[in-house]
């Protein structure tokens, strides 16, 4: 059944770690009554058992939740629906009787810096986001960072404080911090207790009020952005996606456009927060697709999927059908090479990089040898949890077991004379990578070593600037500036090596 975009509301959840996300998205589906109240547990979007050993989310998850405003005599008008005549001076709006059902589409948002190739990956097929902040830590440095990734991507963004019902909340300082950061009135910013459900059900009405309605038209030909994917032994790939223009239904013949890919669509449907089939989607809506396709590196996460007889279409006369804006490639941090215990499961861990991949868009893995350990792969993370991450679930999903190497960040080194034999079609430049110690040649050999250094922004308590200076000194930190967010917290600026 198609849906009208007026009655479609896409939006995730931007914070820092810990500052309740989940635990808002569990208030939502509650009162939404997403999930019955017999199967509502703590963390309900995180799936993975990882993700509830830790207390963390690792993995973007979307779902769509249907509210029905509960005062069916008021009227809720949408901010993207109102325009004003300068000559009548009337407000035109179009109105939505607020007992009318809306579809909520929410995806859940990891909080680490490890994971935030999935938030910017979420930003992208939502409109708005809520950003959410604790009222006892205030603006913490994930804040900063997620939220610039809203702003990048022209985001209505709703402020919340979180929290509120704790004895150490600073409501009013937070409150103002927000008011500096973001320009807004102190009255926009929604006060909520996510654990208790204080407040929750403004966050749902202005979800509905100020996140505008999704762009895009069902009679166009197709464009759906994929945000996401993981491998199915029967369905091939399954990709999750944002369908921006035009429908798409079981059956059809689909195409990637960056890729070339075609395949046909096997199921197609939305999350509940489970994979539920349904008769298709359409413009503005946000769910899943079976592929059929089995080549897993036809299948990246930023490709556009449109009707494989789009030729057709453009031929009859129609517009060339663009591909949407893709993804900034993640560019690894952190490198760490794996060497499978047994050399004969050298394929089997090869296999296990491709479906991680698959659902990780931010690794990457290209085979190495070593005379010690023999076959591997070299692989690229964001961060150390990452690379933990990845470990563990190659130990749980795929049941290997493999020698790890020590983490090291990439370093660049230009040699005195010609690249030795085979290095040189390899790397013809002059600056050569180096990712291991064991790559480095003898002393003699190098005339310079250009090592990774970032800019880098701490968020402290005033009280602890003294120490934060003290310790980024002993880690060779270069000092920029101080800005101060407030009497209580500061932000300082550095550039330091990586490493």
């Amino acid at each position: 059944m198609e849906i009208s975009p007026s009655k479609i509301r896409n939006f995730c959840i931007i914070a820092h770690v810990d500052h309740g996300k989940s635990t808002l998205a569990d208030r939502l589906l509650e009162l939404t009554k997403t999930v019955e109240k017999r199967k509502m547990q703590e963390q309900v979007l995180d799936s993975m058992e990882l993700e509830r050993e830790r207390g963390i989310t690792i993995k973007l998850q979307p779902v769509r939740m249907v509210y029905k405003i509960p005062n069916p005599k008021s009227q809720i008008p949408n901010k993207s629906q109102i325009s004003n005549d300068q000559k009548l001076k009337i407000e035109n709006c179009d109105l939505k009787i607020a007992d009318s059902e809306y579809i909520l589409n929410l995806i859940d948002t990891p909080g680490h810096i490890d994971f935030n190739y999935e938030v910017s990956r979420s930003l992208a097929a939502v409109e708005g986001a809520i950003l959410l902040v604790d009222a006892t830590q205030g603006i913490q440095a994930q804040t900063l960072g997620n939220l610039y990734l809203a702003l990048e991507q022209n985001l209505t963004i709703i402020p919340v404080i979180n929290k509120i019902d704790l004895p150490s909340a600073n409501i009013e300082q937070v409150a103002e911090d927000l008011v500096k950061l973001l320009g807004c009135e102190k009255s926009a910013i929604l006060k909520i207790s996510a654990k208790t459900g204080i407040g929750v059900e403004k966050v749902l009405e202005e979800i509905v009020k100020s996140i505008p309605l999704p762009k895009g038209k069902t009679n166009a030909p197709l464009r759906a952005l994929i945000f996401d994917s993981f491998y199915d032994s029967y369905k091939g790939v399954v990709v999750y996606v944002r369908v921006v223009d035009g429908e798409i239904k079981t059956k059809d013949a689909i195409s990637l456009m960056a890729s070339g890919a075609k395949g046909e669509v096997i199921e197609a449907g939305i999350f509940i927060p489970e994979l539920k089939q349904s008769n298709g989607l359409s413009a503005g809506e946000i769910g899943w697709i079976a592929t059929g396709l089995k080549e897993l590196e036809k299948c990246r996460v930023g490709d556009t999927i449109t009707m494989s007889n789009v030729k057709c279409q453009m031929s009859k006369g129609e517009e060339n059908i663009e591909s949407l804006p893709g993804y900034k490639e993640p560019k690894p941090m952190v490198y760490a090479s794996f060497y499978p215990k047994d050399g004969n499961d050298f394929d089997v861990l090869r296999d296990a990089f491709k479906k991680l991949k698959l659902m990780d868009a931010a690794f990457t893995f290209e085979p190495e040898s070593s005379l010690a350990l023999g076959r591997g792969f070299r692989c690229g993370f964001l961060g150390l949890l990452h690379l933990e991450i990845i470990s563990e679930r190659l130990k749980r999903e795929f049941n290997l077991s493999f020698e790890l190497t020590t983490p090291s960040v990439i370093y660049k080194i230009k040699r005195r004379g010609a690249l030795p034999t085979g290095r040189q079609a390899k790397f013809p430049e002059e600056l050569e990578p180096i990712f291991s110690a064991n790559e480095l040649p003898d002393a003699g050999a190098v005339s310079e070593i250009h090592e990774p250094w970032a800019e880098i922004e701490i968020i402290t308590p005033t009280e602890h600037i003294g120490k934060i200076m003290a310790l980024m000194e002993k880690t060779r930190g270069v000092y920029r500036k101080t800005d101060y967010l407030n009497a209580l917290s500061a932000i300082l600026t550095y550039e330091a090596p990586l490493a």
